[in-house]
C-alpha cells in the first residue's frame, strides 16, 4: 500500500504543479494584462499583484512538481488560489447569465485547494526531493 500511496502522490503533485507552472510563465509574457485584470477587479497595487502571481505559480508550482519544501507550498499555492477564487469567481455577484460558468470555476478551484490541503496535511511521499 505504501508503494501505492506514494505513487498516487507523485501523480498528484504532477497533476497540479501542470495548472500552477504554465500559468505563471504565461503571466509573465502577458504581464501586461494580467495586472489589466487585476486592476478591473478594483484590487489594489495591481502591477505587484501580478508579480506575486507569477512567483506563487512558478515557484510554488515547481516546488509541488518536484517535491521539495511540498507542504509549504501546498500551503503557499492553497491560500493563494483561495483568495484567488474568492476575488476572481464570485459568482454571487454577477448577472445570472454568467453565474453558472463562474461557479463551476469556484468550485474547480476550492476542489484544488482541498487537494492542496491534503498534500500540506500528508506531505510528498517517497518520490520527491523531500523524500517523507
Amino acid at each position: 500500500m505504501s508503494n501505492a500511496r506514494d505513487i498516487a502522490a507523485l501523480i498528484g503533485r504532477i497533476l497540479i504543479a501542470i495548472m500552477y507552472i504554465p500559468a505563471g510563465f504565461s503571466k509573465i509574457g502577458g504581464f501586461a494584462g494580467t495586472s489589466g485584470y487585476i486592476a478591473s477587479k478594483g484590487l489594489p497595487l495591481p502591477d505587484v499583484g501580478a508579480a506575486i502571481a507569477i512567483v506563487v505559480e512558478l515557484v510554488g508550482g515547481l516546488m509541488l512538481l518536484v517535491g521539495w519544501k511540498t507542504r509549504w507550498a501546498a500551503l503557499a499555492l492553497a491560500v493563494f488560489t483561495l483568495a484567488a477564487t474568492i476575488l476572481f469567481h464570485n459568482f454571487w455577484a454577477l448577472p445570472e447569465a454568467r453565474q453558472f460558468a463562474e461557479k463551476l470555476l469556484f468550485n474547480k478551484n476550492m476542489a484544488i485547494v482541498g487537494g492542496l490541503l491534503l498534500a500540506y496535511a500528508f506531505g510528498p511521499g517517497r518520490y520527491s526531493v523531500d523524500r517523507e
